[in-house]
């Protein structure tokens, strides 16, 4: 495992040149969150790197509801069970492993590697504003019907799950990268990514943290680029925008 830090920002990373898959810890003053909770075999890392660090881990935050993101879950909250989770209201459902689509959204099939087997139950459903201690959350569908990012009001970083990819080129979600398309594979809208992904920029982030790549710093024009050329794909990117 590899682990990359910025600030009161951790990236943990396994397998950074093959298939990269990562997670974050945010330290608070108080304690840490987690965001993502990676793999099954991500656990024994996050732990060591609490350890590290020193302070209690106090809550897990899923950006959104796919195996990559919620794998080390369970595992996780048997040995820290006072930690609290946290999820969007959305993905609730698929952390529950249910693919079913609401009624006012885009009826293409959710894609991805939905849970099966979860036990963990969400303690806190997220909508979009909401604060979890130097977090932000920011609704940004896409990947899927509930995917959120979050940044840090301290310094301005931002964690967007698979909203962005890093790994091979900077991509939005839905925008198939040579050599690592699995993100975009497993994305539910490229429509919608495109418009969360113009949400992010709007926020000017310091530093861009994906579920999949390297921390991208100063990322905004890079963000642009990416959404310019996404827009590409559905002849339509100056319509998203506004």
């Amino acid at each position: 495992m590899r682990v990359t830090q910025e600030g009161d920002l951790y990236q943990l990373t396994w397998l950074p040149r093959i298939f990269p898959v990562n997670c974050y810890l945010v330290e608070e003053e108080q304690g840490l969150t987690l965001i993502d909770a990676g793999m099954s075999y991500s656990l024994q890392g996050i732990l060591n790197q609490v350890a590290k660090l020193g302070k209690p881990l106090t809550r897990i935050i899923l950006t959104h509801g796919h195996m990559d993101h919620v794998g080390a879950l369970d595992a996780l909250k048997k040995r820290v069970p006072d930690a609290k989770v946290y999820i969007s209201e959305r993905d609730a459902a698929l952390l529950a492993g249910d693919r079913s689509l609401r009624a006012d959204e885009q009826q293409t099939p959710i894609k991805g590697s939905v849970p099966g087997k979860i036990g963990t139950r969400p303690d806190v459903l997220l909508h979009d504003g909401d604060t979890i201690g130097s977090l932000t959350a920011i609704s940004t569908p896409g990947h899927t019907p509930g995917s959120m990012s979050f940044q840090d009001q301290r310094s301005g970083a931002l964690i967007v799950g698979d909203a962005f990819q890093t790994f091979r080129a900077t991509a939005v979600s839905g925008k198939k990268v040579p050599w690592f398309p699995f993100p975009a594979m497993a994305t539910w809208s490229l429509d919608q990514a495109l418009r969360s992904a113009y949400k992010l920029i709007d926020l000017a982030p310091t530093i861009l943290a994906v579920g999949h790549g390297d921390l991208l710093r100063e990322p905004v024009e890079a963000m642009k680029q990416a959404a310019e050329e996404a827009g590409k794909l559905i002849g339509e990117g100056a319509h998203v925008h506004g």
